[in-house]
């Protein structure tokens, strides 16, 4: 179950980084809040009080999810735009 927030999280950072034009300030925005959202997904689940080896983790998490999200809305929207 602590695993379900850096997932969601991840994935709504990808989600909301599409709204960004440049390429590289895409790539530069979601693994800041990548980070930021592993930060929280550690404090938030408790894990912090037994390592900080639970971060790295928990980052990797938000940041699978949201280059996943980022990656098949950016090609859903091409495909869309082919096709008008």
């Amino acid at each position: 179950m602590n695993e379900i927030f850096p997932v969601v999280a991840g994935a709504a950072v990808g989600a909301g980084v599409l709204r960004l034009t440049a390429g590289r300030l895409r790539i530069a925005a979601l693994i800041a809040f990548c980070v930021l959202v592993g930060l929280a997904a550690s404090a938030i689940s408790g894990e912090l009080a037994l390592s900080w080896g639970f971060v790295p983790v928990d980052v990797v998490e938000a940041l699978v999810a949201g280059s996943l999200t980022l990656g098949l809305l950016t090609a859903w929207q091409r495909g869309t735009a082919r096709t008008r």
